[in-house]
């Protein structure tokens, strides 16, 4: 039996990268899974792959920017498994090598609706089963807001406004029962890999500074940790982030 068998997760940005191994971790622990996607093709193969691996999912194409597409996307999740009981806030689009002066306001609205107010979103709709039934939020931040990468500067206050986002309903939510935490991988994700083509001497500074020196696994490293987080054995801890960096950013 897994740890989560009957639950129902939904996982943004699943559809490739991190989002995807902590769809497929989740799944190997018994959960069944909302892809949820700009891109309907990824999405498709994530779902895919969890079928293979005999799990239950579906696959949700959407705009997370758009919040009555965040509604209808939890609607769809309900209308297939009954519930929500797991939300994981991992999508967030970002243009990188953006010197601070030169940020735009198109780049901070491209940051703060994928991220923060996505995060909201998401947290808005799933709320009402949230509080009925199991109740475990896992947003994601960055190591990055303690390390800070020049030309990220968009990107590093939009995942700091999450870690806010995360503490306040953290606060509010524990008298629901709802635990709610955020994580800060280290994984090449998209915008990382952007960043460290344009930057490879970055790339040797950033694994020099941790402890252990490489990136993590999205599903082994990233997805054991939500594996954790949404389940049995954390369910007294809440409003934390937890760090999956190799001891790079030492969040205290």
């Amino acid at each position: 039996m897994g740890t989560l068998d009957g639950k129902t997760a939904i996982v943004t940005g699943a559809g490739g990268g991190i989002g995807r191994g902590v769809a497929i971790a989740l799944a190997k622990a018994g959960a069944k899974i909302a892809v949820v996607d700009i891109n309907g093709d990824s999405a498709d193969e994530t779902v895919a792959g969890l079928t293979e691996l005999g799990a239950e999912a579906l696959a949700v194409h959407g705009d997370i920017r758009d919040s009555a597409r965040v509604d209808a996307a939890v609607a769809a999740t309900v209308e297939r498994f009954g519930t929500v009981d797991i939300l994981v806030n991992n999508a967030m689009a970002a243009r990188g090598q953006v010197p601070f002066e030169q940020i735009t306001d198109d780049d901070l609205e491209l940051v703060f609706r994928t991220g923060p107010m996505a995060t909201v979103y998401f947290m808005r709709a799933a709320f009402p089963y949230l509080k009925d039934g199991y109740g475990r939020v896992i947003n994601f931040r960055s190591g990055a807001e303690m390390i800070p990468l020049g030309g990220m500067g968009a990107y590093i206050a939009g995942k700091g406004a999450i870690g806010g986002i995360t503490r306040v309903a953290a606060r509010e939510w524990g008298a629901h029962g709802i635990t709610v935490n955020s994580i800060a991988p280290a994984a090449m994700t998209a915008a990382a890999k952007g960043y460290f083509d344009a930057n490879p001497d970055k790339l040797k500074e950033v694994l020099a500074s941790q402890s252990l020196r490489r990136f993590g696994d999205g599903e082994a490293d990233a997805g054991r940790l939500v594996v954790f987080l949404a389940g049995p054995d954390a369910s007294y801890i809440t409003g934390n982030t937890v760090s999956v960096d190799g001891g790079g950013a030492f969040y205290s």
